[in-house]
């Protein structure tokens, strides 16, 4: 029986082989529907390009031509005319947190927000509308990126004086743009019992004033102390109704995500009550998207949990936890990135540590046990080196493809230890839009020679063999994969033209690979998405302009106009 069993999956894979590019007409097997007409960037260095594709159910049956996939139709298959539309694999989001993407969507959105003036604005206005006690959450502000002074500041950050008296009946948390920082509200420090009393903890600061006074503002693992308050409030719900509202905010990511072409999305960091709301929906049927999960940073009281992962392809495929996100320091905007030498602009300080190294050491012995990736957040050039240190103990020689380890981020890296992430085969995990957002301080944080020669280093790790992923971190940036694909091919911001660096640029087949077939790789699903190649999931995205020939600035102008997930239409532009 079971060579029986061999026999048949090794026809069927013959069979699937067989109708790619060359010879369609040989299955009997007929397409429940079929794009024709279209300009296809297939990401298979076999068969680059074609015009048309055939899917069966949820894969696709054959790429070709036209008049070959029309001998795949029969009078139930639907054919959909792309009318000359550039088409490619779904992109997979390579680096996202989705259900922060969601709930930003219900907070207060404040990337759009100009100076600290305009913020405080916001928050008096939402304040009419929320009942007293509510807490009022937003994100996105970022003190280097206003156009007008704050008024007093310590280390460039506003005081909580202007909020605390536009919402004094409400507590109030607004997350930095980078996530590594917040501002907080006098209600929302006096809940969380912060007074000039309570010290830094490990891994974050409270700032404070010249008096010791705390000025609203916590970075890195001081947010825990606000975090808890808010998480101490929202605890209060019945478990119905936590759910509900998880759906809730799923549903809105999901449908922002469709929008912009997004197929696939690799979360950085879930709980474990959130991954099994996701594995709950996705069994379900209530995930329109796939979904790719890391396991949050668990206590090592919580290794044992580890056990019932890795958990891949449930729901059909569309939902897979087999990684672990770990952090071992914070972000460049908020001086949190562990840094090798000290800050241009901040003598004497080098970053902050936010997870001790030994800690991180553990929880690689304990990823190996489980065989679960370890994905490690690290900006400075420190932390990337304290992680590759990690890796290559823990590592030893295994082969790299077994394991597949990754360093979420890796912004800045020293040039030495750059050729390590090939010889370890380590993957940079590597946000594009983060280098084009970032431009503006990161000379001032750096200087010159280390922005030079180790910021958003793309072209030096690919030179050198190493594997790239890429990714928005939103709700950090906008989920929009297209101005991230700008970004990798021009390092140049849209609004201002400033340029970082161009030397290091991606080129276009590149940047298209890094959202499609290297993140698949990255996620150890490369023999499932990111090629459109006969077998694969029936996952494609059609634009407006072609990204592989259109001028570097109609990247950003191209809009989505379907999105294909399992061959069912998830988005459809409507004009």
């Amino acid at each position: 029986m079971i060579h029986k069993l061999a026999l048949f999956a090794v026809t069927l894979l013959s069979l699937l082989s067989s109708c790619s590019q060359s010879s369609p007409s040989k299955t009997d097997t007929k397409a429940s529907l079929i794009l024709l007409n279209g300009v296809f960037f297939t990401a298979d260095s076999l068969h680059p390009t074609a015009t048309a594709v055939a899917v069966a159910g949820d894969r696709i049956l054959a790429v070709g031509s036209d008049a070959e996939m029309r001998l795949l139709a029969n009078e139930k298959t639907e054919v959909i005319d792309l009318q000359g539309a550039f088409a490619m694999p779904g992109f997979i989001e390579g680096h996202g947190h989705f259900a922060s993407l969601g709930a930003s969507l219900i907070n207060l959105n404040l990337m759009p927000t100009k100076n600290w003036q305009e913020i405080v604005g916001l928050v008096a206005e939402k304040a009419k509308s929320v009942a007293p006690g509510e807490w009022i959450e937003g994100r996105g502000w970022h003190q280097e990126k206003w156009d007008i002074s704050p008024g007093r500041t310590v280390s460039g950050y506003p005081y909580h004086d202007l909020l605390s008296a536009a919402s004094p009946g409400h507590p109030v948390v607004l997350y930095h743009a980078s996530g590594h920082g917040l501002i907080a509200n006098a209600k929302a420090m006096e809940l969380a019992g912060v007074s000039s009393e309570t010290p830094d903890p490990i891994g974050g600061r409270i700032v404070r004033d010249a008096r010791g006074n705390p000025t609203g503002v916590f970075e890195e693992n001081a947010m825990g102390l606000i975090g808890q308050s808010l998480a101490d409030w929202q605890n209060r719900r019945s478990e119905a109704q936590k759910q509900a509202d998880f759906e809730k905010i799923v549903a809105l990511a999901a449908a922002e995500c469709l929008g912009k072409g997004i197929t696939s999305f690799q979360d950085a960091g879930s709980d474990f009550w959130e991954l099994g709301q996701y594995r709950r929906l996705a069994e379900a049927g209530k995930l329109p998207l796939r979904l790719w999960a890391m396991m949050s940073q668990p206590a090592s009281s919580d290794f044992p949990k580890m056990a019932a992962y890795p958990q891949i392809g449930l729901g059909n495929g569309y939902f897979t936890c087999r990684a672990v996100k770990a952090y071992l320091d914070g972000a460049l905007g908020s001086y949190g990135a562990w840094l090798l030498s000290p800050y241009a602009d901040k003598p004497g300080f080098t970053g902050q540590n936010t997870t001790p190294v030994d800690t991180i050491s553990a929880l690689a012995t304990a990823c190996r046990q489980y065989g679960l990736q370890l994905c490690v957040h690290a900006i400075g050039d420190r932390g990337n080196r304290e992680v590759l240190n990690v890796f290559e103990q823990t590592l030893g020689k295994t082969p790299a493809d077994d394991l597949r380890w990754r360093i979420e981020h890796a912004q800045h890296i020293d040039p030495a230890d750059q050729p390590r992430f090939r010889q370890l085969g380590v993957i940079a995990s590597m946000q594009a839009i983060h280098c084009t957002s970032d431009a503006p301080f990161v000379v001032k944080r750096l200087g010159v020679e280390r922005a030079r020669t180790g910021a958003y280093a793309w072209r030096n790790l690919l030179q050198q063999g190493a594997r790239l992923a890429n990714g928005t971190d939103a709700p950090v940036e906008d989920v929009d994969p297209l101005p991230c694909i700008y970004a990798a091919v021009t390092r140049r911001r849209a609004d201002t033209g400033l340029e970082f660096f161009t030397e290091q640029n991606m080129t276009r087949e590149e940047a298209l690979l890094s959202y499609t077939a290297w993140n698949a790789y990255a996620a150890f699903e490369e023999k499932e998405k990111g090629v459109i190649q006969a077998g694969k999931m029936a996952d494609f995205v059609v634009l407006s302009k072609n990204l592989l020939s259109c001028p570097p600035a109609e990247i950003l102008q191209a809009k989505v106009l379907r999105t294909i997930v399992g061959g069912k239409e998830r988005f459809k532009r409507q004009e």
